[in-house]
């Protein structure tokens, strides 16, 4: 796990306090693509489930997320993919 794996952690962690939380580096499927940077770190797939979400629309979930890691977006980190559920969804 790098710096960035490890901020995104972290910083979902505080912000949502989740039950659930999958964080999968997917940078090697984007070498040589726009935003990949050497040895990986820039491209992340996250699963996140925490009560925050509850009553919230799909896009307002993401818009959570996203500013939760604001900082690491306006940096290193080129993408990410966010899948936010509410308990007790999928």
């Amino acid at each position: 796990m790098g710096a960035i794996f490890e901020a995104i952690q972290t910083k979902l962690t505080d912000a949502f306090q989740p039950t659930r939380l999958e964080i999968v580096d997917d940078s090697d499927r984007h070498s040589g693509h726009s935003g990949a940077r050497e040895g990986g770190e820039s491209h992340f797939n996250v699963t996140i489930e925490a009560q925050a979400f509850a009553g919230a629309a799909k896009v307002a979930r993401q818009r959570m997320v996203y500013r939760a890691l604001a900082e690491e977006l306006a940096g290193q980190l080129h993408a990410l993919s966010v899948t936010a559920l509410a308990p007790g969804e999928g």
